[in-house]
């Protein structure tokens, strides 16, 4: 078996879209990094490596048992055992999984460019490993609170978060049946519409909000966003989190 030593990984959790999984020059200062000592670095089909990257499905039981126990964490130089951690690549993308002694991908990084290239150029010689597992893919439903990658691509990890801030709320206000409510929010988003929107039914007018707001980000949809979000504590939290205290 193949092995990397001194791998730096950033560990996404319980993210069952690799658009959150952030490649390194989306790390950010205080991102909690860590120091693998040893992994295993295996090739697998661009089947198999695009079910672990996008979903949180089990992952096949012989590829557990191959990588048992064969990683460790270097940490105030200690050498900390991993149960089933393992770096993963179909020779075009390239995945570090940690399943956290569960049997599906939990935490997933991506790797620095210098490791990535290496291990590359460890697996260019070496044929794939095929692994017997049951793909659910093609069954994925992707919906407001899980959005297709096609409506985050070409965004910086700040515009993914801020997307899906957005959508969270969004959500709420589905979920609210407040007509009234769901009809200020639109004529906010589009003001010169505001005498069609007014004859709206709630389910008429949340769903043209949400395709008319659902593609691409702007600064349109960032004030949107700041807007929407205003009086929900949880909500102006996140929207800190990426974007320094709100100023009322």
């Amino acid at each position: 078996m193949l092995y990397l030593h001194d791998v730096w990984v950033n560990w996404f959790e319980g993210e069952e879209n690799g658009y959150n999984v952030c490649h390194f020059h989306e790390w950010r200062k205080d991102d909690g990094v860590e120091l693998l000592d040893q992994v295993p670095l295996i090739k697998i089909d661009p089947i198999l490596f695009n079910y672990i990257e996008n979903d949180l499905s089990e992952l096949p039981q012989q590829l557990l048992d191959d990588i048992y126990q064969k990683a460790y964490l270097r940490k105030n130089h200690e050498r900390i055992q991993l149960d089933y951690c393992f770096v993963v690549s179909d020779g075009s993308g390239i995945l570090a999984v940690d399943t956290i002694g569960y049997n599906i991908p939990v935490r997933k990084s991506r790797l620095i460019p210098r490791q990535e290239q290496l291990a590359y150029e460890m697996l260019s010689n070496h044929e794939e490993v095929h692994y017997a597992f049951n793909d659910q893919s093609a069954l994925k439903n992707f919906h407001i609170l899980s959005p297709s990658p096609d409506l985050m691509a070409g965004l910086t990890r700040k515009e993914r978060q801020l997307k899906q801030l957005m959508f969270m709320a969004l959500d709420q206000l589905y979920s609210s049946k407040n007509v009234a409510e769901v009809r200020y929010w639109y004529t906010e988003w589009s003001p010169e519409s505001y005498s069609v929107i007014q004859q709206m039914d709630f389910e008429e007018a949340w769903l043209q909000l949400f395709e008319q707001s659902k593609y691409e980000w702007t600064s349109k949809h960032e004030q949107f966003c700041e807007n929407i979000i205003k009086g929900q504590p949880f909500f102006e939290k996140l929207w800190e989190m990426e974007h320094g205290p709100k100023v009322n």
